[in-house]
Parts: structure tokens; C-alpha cells; sequence
């Protein structure tokens, strides 16, 4: 199977974005970064196309870290490789937490 691929954008980034559809536990998923460096991570879980895969282990309360901006909070121990999204994110933009 051709592997997905993901795209990190800031060096802070903790998460990237999957474009390929279909991503499933156990698929592979290229990241790369703007310099054009890639690392393959395994999906650990499905991942849907333009959501987020964790890129490194995220301790729950940890902000969550796309395009070099917090976009909100871990709200559960995420491992590397999982699915990042509304099950394991909260939201923290409209309360003035970040």
C-alpha cells in the first residue's frame, strides 16, 4: 500500500496534517517538513484526510502545536502516531486560556 503523507510546517510543531484519504491503524504516513526532511510515523488509529497525527508523545495538559501556533490542549496522554482531533484535544482559542 502507498504510504499517507503528512505535512509539518514549524519546527515547534508537535502535530502534522495527513493529506491522504483513507488513512488506517497501522498504515504508514510520510511526514515532511518545509526543509523537505521526512520521518514515517505509523497511524495508530484511522486519520482522516486534513486532521492531525501526533508526531511525538503529548502529555495530557501539553498545548497542541500546528503551524508554530497552540491551537489547544491535550486533554488525554497522546501517543505518537495517534489520531489528534476532538477526543483527545480541548479546545482552549475561544477562552483566552492560550
Amino acid at each position: 500500500m502507498e504510504p499517507g503523507y503528512g505535512l509539518k510546517v514549524n519546527a515547534d510543531d508537535n502535530v502534522a496534517t495527513v493529506f491522504a484519504n483513507g488513512t488506517e491503524a497501522g498504515d504508514t504516513v510520510v511526514v515532511r517538513d518545509k526543509k523537505g526532511v521526512e520521518e514515517s510515523f505509523v497511524a495508530l488509529n484511522a486519520i482522516p484526510y486534513g486532521h492531525k497525527i501526533a508526531l511525538r508523545d503529548i502529555k495530557k495538559g501539553e498545548p497542541i502545536m500546528k503551524y508554530g501556533e497552540k491551537l489547544g490542549i491535550a486533554s488525554v496522554d497522546i501517543t505518537r502516531g495517534e489520531h489528534v482531533h476532538v477526543q483527545n484535544l480541548d479546545s482552549a482559542r475561544g477562552r483566552g486560556d492560550l
